[in-house]
């Protein structure tokens, strides 16, 4: 009894050290330069008093748009990918808390018989009731299993466990990423697609007004007014306007390709999806932006930056926990017996029990460069964080700037669509009444065409930076709250495969905000 004392006394001691040493950094958010202020602030174009509503693309106010992002959410497989990371990186994280206790190295129970020879040579000690079944069989049933735990004196398995948290957090972050990243892009193909019908409405628009002006040359010159070189000036400019209107049908269908992949469908299920041709959807007067400070929590890729810090900061504690000596309690303890009657009966019960420590010698600098290489891998995870929190202002910058000049370019383009429109009536009421050759009006129809669809153009440019500047600011996530990341039908699968358990349940992909905490395993 006094021995078993002692051993419980020595366990307890080893086992709130083991809770209270814990090497290596403790994770801190890196610094990162960030202005108080965007550049345009003053601007009535940009609203910085309030964020930006989570699912933006309601401002358009398009159905189509909204039903879109929808079904890119529910469909798309870069995102479905994305989300299988995220379980991963839960089941890894089941692994590594596995690390926090004992590991059994084998189990083992056998049934069996064995004979001793009656010419084996006597033995001291021997008693005699076992030395007269020399030479007889004996029934051995036994039962047992050995195994060791490593105690958690320096933190290593914790700091484990911290760096599997982190990178479960990342992989959130991940998947939050890749969804602003895919509404962003199924937004501005959309509006691209529209952008495209209306500059081919624009183009077939010029070739009815170009087929006039080829009817009123050939007319003239039949009657001997003019020569037959207005009627090849006419033809060229249709002919040349009817090219264009074929580049467009043509990069009009990659644009519907295009949105088929997003939407996880072949490019002949799109065919007919969407009504059309419709309009470019129309923009709100200013972009709601906040601040910039607001980046480091709304932006999904500064939180995997950040949580990839975290996890690398954790490995400089696994690295330097190896260089310590490890302490390890480990033991052996069965049933044994010759008779199945007795094998659980107390008296059958047998064990051993021993106390380790292993010390790291001759590793020649191994260990100290380990850690080494993972504290620079830690610097250069905080330099991507700073570079990311950087691009992601710059991007932000660049989306206002680009929104702001936008509209202002819009506003020119349409009063320069006006006054081309008003050119190519004179120049034709001219032509007939011989005024003017059929140059005036071959230039001011090329003029007409070019005016409407650079205006076109840019009213399609202001809806694409006012989706830039959204998906700068890190929005679009949101969606994923109160939604499956997988689709049902997968997981249920998984589920069948390979026995999940409760770890495919949608709540159980955030990782918790403190992270190293002693976890219980994941049966």
């Amino acid at each position: 009894m006094q021995r078993t004392g002692t051993a419980l006394t020595v366990l307890g001691m080893a086992l709130l050290s083991a809770g209270c040493v814990t090497v290596g950094p403790d994770f801190e958010t890196p610094e990162a330069k960030l202005d108080s202020d965007w550049i345009d602030e003053s601007r009535s174009e940009v609203n910085d008093s309030a964020g930006p509503d989570p699912a933006w693309w309601n401002v358009f106010g398009d159905p189509e748009l909204n039903a879109l992002i929808e079904r890119a959410y529910a469909e798309n497989l870069s995102l479905q990918a994305a989300g299988l990371r995220i379980y991963e990186a839960r089941a890894i994280l089941g692994v590594v808390a596995g690390s926090l206790y004992p590991q059994s190295q084998n189990a083992t129970a056998s049934a069996g018989s064995r004979r001793l020879s009656p010419n084996a040579p006597p033995i001291a000690g021997l008693p005699d009731d076992v030395r007269s079944r020399f030479g007889s069989s004996q029934d051995v049933y036994q039962a047992g299993f050995d195994a060791a735990w490593e105690l958690d004196f320096w933190g290593r398995f914790r700091r484990g466990v911290e760096a599997a948290e982190a990178n479960l957090a990342a992989s959130v972050a991940n998947f939050d990423s890749v969804l602003v990243m895919l509404t962003g892009e199924v937004a501005a193909t959309y509006i691209n697609l529209r952008i495209l019908e209306q500059r081919l409405a624009v183009a077939n628009d010029n070739v009815i007004n170009q087929r006039r002006g080829l009817d009123m040359a050939e007319i003239r010159f039949e009657g001997g007014v003019t020569t037959e070189l207005d009627v090849h000036q006419a033809s060229a400019l249709l002919n040349s306007t009817l090219a264009s209107v074929s580049e467009l049908q043509a990069e009009r269908r990659r644009a519907q390709n295009a949105l088929a992949v997003l939407l996880g469908t072949t490019p002949q299920d799109i065919q007919g999806a969407l009504s059309g041709p419709g309009v470019i959807p129309a923009t709100p007067d200013e972009v709601v932006v906040g601040m910039p400070a607001e980046l480091l929590r709304r932006r999904p890729d500064i939180v995997r930056a950040e949580m990839v810090a975290a996890a690398q900061s954790a490995r400089i504690g696994v690295a330097k926990a190896d260089m310590y000596p490890a302490f390890v309690l480990g033991g052996t303890i069965g049933l044994s017996s010759g008779a199945t009657s007795d094998l659980f009966d107390s008296e059958s019960r047998y064990g051993s029990g021993f106390v380790a420590m292993n010390l790291p010698v001759f590793n020649y600098g191994r260990l100290k460069n380990r850690a080494r290489a993972e504290d620079a891998r830690y610097e250069a995870a905080v330099a991507l964080y700073r570079n990311t929190v950087l691009s992601a202002a710059r991007e932000v910058e660049d989306a206002l700037i680009g929104f702001i000049k936008a509209k202002e370019q819009s506003e020119h383009l349409g009063r320069s669509v006006a006054d081309a429109a008003a050119a190519v009536k004179l120049a034709e009421i001219m032509y007939r009444e011989g005024a003017v050759d059929y140059t005036r009006v071959l230039t001011a129809q090329l003029g007409l065409l070019e005016a409407q669809d650079q205006y076109t153009s840019s009213i399609g440019s202001v809806a694409l930076n006012l989706v830039a500047a959204y998906k700068a600011l890190g929005g679009g996530w949101a969606i994923r709250l109160g939604n499956p990341v997988i689709p049902g039908e997968t997981r249920e699968t998984m589920q069948e495969r390979t026995g999940w358990g409760g770890l495919l349940e949608d709540e159980e992909i955030e990782a918790p905000e403190e992270r190293g905490r002693w976890r219980a395993p994941d049966w």
